[in-house]
């Protein structure tokens, strides 16, 4: 549709107005002046200039600035100066502070990190593969501090994510080294050796940040698998009992027989040493005996029979001495009341 441009300035001229002109709005912006003239101006500019030229940092922090984007120099806690804004940038760094990386373990609120599977209620980033091929559900916590702010600013794009994949790399490595039963039994010791191998290969990245602590929090197996290895877990235990229980007996038994086979081989020791001393004072006897006999044989000899008789006779009993020459019988009837009235 087209305006008709005479009607439009018949109405206008009607109504006592007209449109402003450019020239016109041009006009007044150039005789337009703030109060107080260019001084008002200055101080603005000048306030401008010293809000952004001092800045304060705080106890925990230090102070990293940057001259067009290029780092000249470090500044301490407390008040400072700097060139104004678009000239150089200060960027606050807390190198006192002790943050904290949570795996599957998540204890402060917030929004977690953690990548969880669609049908398990339990974080893959906790799921990992031991050495004897079982599954674990390993949670941990990673506590650092920024130990050398430059690194951190400048030689990592994302030290953050850098820190989260080496946590987890590292974690993997360790745990995979590992038994089932030694992942849940042994976590201070696998703290420990992850802790020296983050440690590592953060500093061959330069990341700039230094482990305060690796926390293993409740090790176990996932849900799905939790019956069976509880049953595992019972079967070991009664074989362990069953072990403890043998070697029990056999350290009953063992000792005993030994003990016994000591004591009959000292016993057979003894009566072979009585049996071996008796023989030889018995031959040291005899041939005492026999070089006395040498020296005066019936003089032995007599003597020998004398000493054989007086150890036989005691044990003869009743004696009866006849005289060979006696031919009457009849001395002999009262042998035997003879023999009782002695009794």
């Amino acid at each position: 549709m087209s305006w008709d441009w005479e009607k439009l300035k018949e109405q206008q001229q009607k109504m006592g107005a007209s449109p402003p002109q450019m020239d016109d709005i041009i006009n007044k912006f150039k005789n337009f002046r703030l109060p107080g003239g260019p001084i008002i101006v200055i101080i603005i500019i000048l306030a401008v200039l010293a809000s952004s030229s001092f800045y304060t940092v705080n106890v925990d922090e230090v102070g990293m600035v940057q001259r067009f984007g290029k780092y000249v120099r470090t500044t301490q806690p407390g008040l400072n100066f700097k060139l104004p804004v678009g000239i150089e940038k200060v960027t606050k760094v807390r190198v006192r502070h002790v943050f904290k990386e949570e795996f599957g373990a998540q204890t402060t609120p917030g929004v977690s990190r953690a990548r969880v599977g669609s049908n398990s209620d339990e974080s893959t980033e906790t799921l990992m593969l031991t050495g004897d091929l079982n599954v674990a559900v390993v949670p941990w916590i990673v506590q650092y501090r920024i130990d050398n702010p430059f690194d951190f600013l400048f030689k990592v794009r994302d030290v953050r994510r850098l820190l989260v994949d080496m946590s987890e790399a590292t974690m993997r490595l360790v745990v995979g080294d590992r038994s089932i039963n030694e992942v849940i039994s042994k976590r201070d010791e696998i703290a420990t050796e992850a802790k020296a191998q983050l440690q590592k290969e953060l500093d061959n990245a330069q990341s700039g940040i230094f482990i305060v602590t690796i926390e293993m929090k409740r090790t176990n197996v996932p849900r799905a698998v939790q019956p069976s290895f509880n049953e595992v877990n019972q079967a070991t235990q009664e074989k362990e009992k069953l072990i403890y229980q043998a070697k029990e007996e056999y350290n009953k038994a063992i000792p005993s027989a030994r003990g016994e086979a000591e004591r009959i081989v000292r016993t057979a020791e003894g009566y072979a040493l009585d049996r071996v001393n008796r023989a030889q004072g018995d031959a040291a006897r005899f041939k005492a005996v026999y070089e006395e006999y040498a020296k005066a044989p019936d003089v032995t000899k007599r003597r020998i029979y004398l000493e054989t008789l007086k150890d036989l006779f005691p044990k003869l009993g009743p004696k009866y001495i006849i005289d060979e020459n006696h031919k009457n019988l009849l001395p002999l009837l009262n042998l035997g009341k003879e023999s009782g009235l002695s009794k």
